[in-house]
């Protein structure tokens, strides 16, 4: 008999959690059974396969990082908003290491559930931008280098990448401040060119 209030979403939901513990990869269905305190063979009324849960694991994460960023940019603009998105994605990454790993792994081929999750999270930064008057192609250039800057800051981060003593808070201030100008910037011709 299964245990009372186990539902799929309480399984997806342990699952991120026991990601962030040790890593989606190394997450096994035997391990999340014990933790539920069931029965392997009983995880499967909840999901297909161990890739299933993996899949339900990214889609949550995907959509937990849109709406913190999401959240944090509400009621701002402009350079406030990269700010407080900015600080939004780094704390929601730090905080939950294995799930944040899973939300940079590509769209999966013709899931257009994965893709709309990303999408969302991707068009808070887009609308963001909209301060900027970006459109079309340097609006996709800022975005990719707004993820860009702050997935490597992260990653660094989170490894033990930044060993030399300087603040690192004061390090991430200035990245985003540094990006934010260049955003003033962003539509300036490149090598004489315009863009």
């Amino acid at each position: 008999m299964p245990r009372a209030g186990l539902s799929r979403d309480v399984v997806v939901e342990t699952a991120a959690i026991m990601a962030d513990e040790v890593g989606l990869n190394s997450l096994t269905l035997a391990a999340l059974a014990e933790r539920l305190g069931v029965k392997q063979p009983s995880l499967y009324k909840h999901l297909d396969s161990l890739a299933g849960l993996h899949r339900s694991v990214s889609l949550l994460a995907k959509r937990e990082l849109g709406e913190a960023i999401s959240r944090a940019a509400i009621g701002r603009s402009g350079s406030d908003a990269i700010f407080a998105m900015s600080h939004a994605y780094r704390n929601w990454a730090i905080q939950h290491p294995g799930r944040y790993d899973v939300t940079q792994s590509p769209v999966a081929p013709r899931d257009v559930e994965d893709e709309a999750t990303m999408m969302s999270a991707v068009q808070v930064i887009a609308d963001v931008l909209t301060a900027y008057r970006l459109e079309g192609d340097d609006s996709v250039d800022a975005i990719r280098a707004f993820r860009s800057l702050l997935h490597g800051f992260v990653s660094l981060e989170t490894t033990g990448g930044f060993a030399l003593e300087a603040d690192i808070d004061r390090s991430f201030e200035r990245l985003i401040r540094g990006f934010t100008v260049a955003l003033d910037h962003w539509k300036d011709p490149v090598d004489g060119a315009q863009s």
